[in-house]
């Protein structure tokens, strides 16, 4: 096939498309069951607190892996070894506690 004939049919693909020509079947287009299709109520109750148990993960999860990179900082650059490593964490964990309580 030639480079011609496939931009030309690619082209022609496009059109049909444009113009509705598909008809939509299967499973996948027909599955109309969300909310967002039947315009069902939502729990918004239950929205809340999982966007509020999203957000404590992100804020503490944040917190943990800054923390852990000073304690690592802190063991291989800044000489304190394993144990020196092991104490800023807590340290610094239980501080991050207290702050972001």
């Amino acid at each position: 096939m030639s480079t011609r004939v496939f931009v030309a049919r690619q082209n022609a693909l496009i059109l049909r498309a444009a113009r509705g020509g598909f008809k939509e079947t299967g499973q996948m287009d027909n599955h109309h069951s969300g909310p967002a299709e039947t315009g069902a109520s939502m729990d918004y109750s239950e929205h809340e607190k999982t966007y509020n148990m999203f957000l404590a993960g992100t804020k503490w999860g944040t917190m943990v892996i800054a923390v852990l990179l000073i304690a690592m900082a802190a063991g291989f650059f800044g000489g304190a070894g394993f144990l020196g490593s092991l104490i800023v964490f807590i340290v610094l964990n239980v501080a991050g506690v207290f702050l972001l309580r």
